[in-house]
């Protein structure tokens, strides 16, 4: 049970969620986390984070580490409430890359 627990942590750790911050600070976010030794890191966005995210993506596997392959994309929609309290859609997109 507790390598489970161990392996789901893991897990967890290997995921970037892209936002606001300057794209850089993404890309150095990634690059750490494949040269701690993980095999495989997924790099999360919604809405208007989805451009930054695909540039992320580019920009680690074209300048950075360009032996990274495409380990898949999803895309996906997903609902949240806003401040109001009204609910809408807003888009995702999941990109993992891997050794």
């Amino acid at each position: 049970m507790a390598e489970n627990e161990r392996n789901n942590d893991t897990l967890k750790e290997n995921i970037v969620y892209v936002g606001k911050k300057p794209t850089m600070n993404y890309v150095l976010a990634v690059v750490t986390q494949f040269n701690s030794g993980v095999p495989e890191v997924t790099i999360k966005a919604r809405g208007n984070a989805i451009s930054r995210a695909v540039d992320v993506k580019e920009i680690v596997q074209n300048k950075f580490m360009p032996g990274l392959k495409e380990k898949g994309i999803k895309t996906s929609s997903e609902e949240i409430t806003n401040e109001d309290g009204t609910r809408s859609k807003v888009s995702a997109i999941q990109i993992v890359l891997g050794k």
